[in-house]
């Protein structure tokens, strides 16, 4: 098993360069996908540039937002709509995964019932999910630095929350800075909640910069422990380069690229 890597399209594409030409190179390094965050009125072209470089679109966004999110009732019929847009999306364009988001945490509720309802939510869009062969994945995001009150903000929290659905279509996206900040163990996490994983993003911790010196995360090690364990989704790097974009992408490329 060898890891696929793919880049995040909108943090890492320079404004002025065209997406073919930035296409063009990213596959020339080697990666063999991008990630989209969400579809804007470019989204069509993409998808086409993409595919005329012989590049997958590995994941996208599967509605918003980060805080108004599964955690709440209220906002169930509108992630349902949203949700089962993506996936019609997503399958039509030969996206295998769209994001999903717990929100945030409710006042006056115990995780457990926070993750409750957003199962809840999400059993509503799982046999959608199911029929369209499309991964609903549950991003991890930490709650300590960016993203306060985020309720799915644990290695163990987005696995009860998968047992809960019990969807082979609803998964984990699998943030490694993110899993970083919270909780550290970054390899044992994994390997953990290895069968529910169904996406990996990277970054370095502190600053969710490149790789190099100043950060703190083994990238060769944890890229070997991700496909010693049979993880046959795409590793997307989701950092914000310091220095020259392609230099950084290099080097990120040269260190993930691991195999059982």
């Amino acid at each position: 098993m060898r890891i696929k890597q793919s880049v995040v399209y909108p943090m890492l594409k320079p404004g002025t360069m065209s997406s073919d030409d930035f296409c063009r190179e990213v596959r020339r390094m080697g990666f063999v996908a991008l990630d989209l965050w969400f579809r804007g009125p470019d989204f069509e072209e993409i998808v086409e540039t993409a595919r005329r470089h012989d590049l997958v679109i590995a994941s996208m966004c599967g509605h918003g937002t980060h805080t108004e999110g599964l955690s709440r009732t209220a906002n169930h019929d509108r992630i349902e709509s949203e949700l089962k847009e993506s996936i019609d999306i997503a399958k039509r364009c030969g996206i295998p995964s769209v994001i999903a988001l717990s929100g945030n945490r409710n006042v006056g509720e115990t995780d457990c019932e926070g993750l409750v309802t957003c199962a809840q939510g999400l059993r509503r869009i799982a046999r959608h999910a199911e029929r369209a062969g499309v991964n609903v994945n549950i991003e991890i995001l930490n709650s300590k630095v960016d993203h306060p009150h985020y309720l799915c903000d644990r290695t163990d929290l987005a696995v009860t929350l998968c047992e809960l659905v019990n969807s082979p279509r609803v998964k984990i996206l699998f943030d490694i800075y993110h899993v970083q900040i919270m909780e550290g163990d970054v390899i044992r996490n994994f390997r953990k909640a290895a069968r529910w994983i169904a996406h990996v993003h990277t970054a370095g911790n502190p600053g969710r910069n490149e790789f190099d010196e100043t950060q703190e995360l083994n990238y060769p090690g944890i890229c070997r422990a991700i496909a010693a364990a049979g993880y046959d989704g795409y590793v997307a790097h989701e950092f914000r380069p310091k220095g020259e974009l392609w230099a950084a992408l290099r080097n990120a490329y040269a260190l993930c690229d691991q195999s059982a």
